[in-house]
């Protein structure tokens, strides 16, 4: 009887060269996502009063950037369990599309929700439209 001898696993290396490929795509997702949402944060940072009635400092609106890269790439890997492949978004078609909307959508309610009602990092100042039954910035949104 041949004992069998053990061999940790050593994924090949035209999987690990796919792995790596994926992860730079990722990262380039990331990254674009970060430099896109600074502007779009900033701009939207005086519709935001924080709790001590101070405006929103850009740090802040830094921080938010790296937090709305990570629910980008937290989009990616929703699509990529619902649609069973991990570079859809390189092509998404209709249904990648409504993945983005939907999955997009229901993540930024929940964190706008959490930030404003929960947690009360800060409110919304007179000038922020809110949608209708949701009590959430509709510029968020966007």
């Amino acid at each position: 009887m041949k004992v069998p001898t053990f061999r940790p696993f050593m994924p090949s290396w035209r999987n690990r060269d796919k792995a790596f490929s994926q992860i730079r795509k990722l990262a380039g997702v990331f990254s674009v996502a970060v430099v896109l949402n600074y502007p779009w944060e900033r701009a939207q940072a005086q519709l935001y009063v924080r709790p001590n009635e101070t405006s929103i400092p850009w740090w802040l609106c830094v921080v938010a950037s790296l937090c709305d890269g990570l629910l980008v790439l937290l989009i990616a890997v929703i699509g990529w369990m619902l649609l069973g492949q991990p570079d859809w978004f390189q092509k998404p078609g209709t249904r990648g599309y409504l993945v983005m909307l939907a999955s997009g959508a229901m993540i930024t309610v929940g964190v706008e929700w959490t930030t404003i009602y929960l947690m009360h990092w800060w409110t919304y100042s007179e000038r922020m439209p809110l949608v209708p039954g949701l009590r959430v910035g509709l510029l968020p949104q966007v």
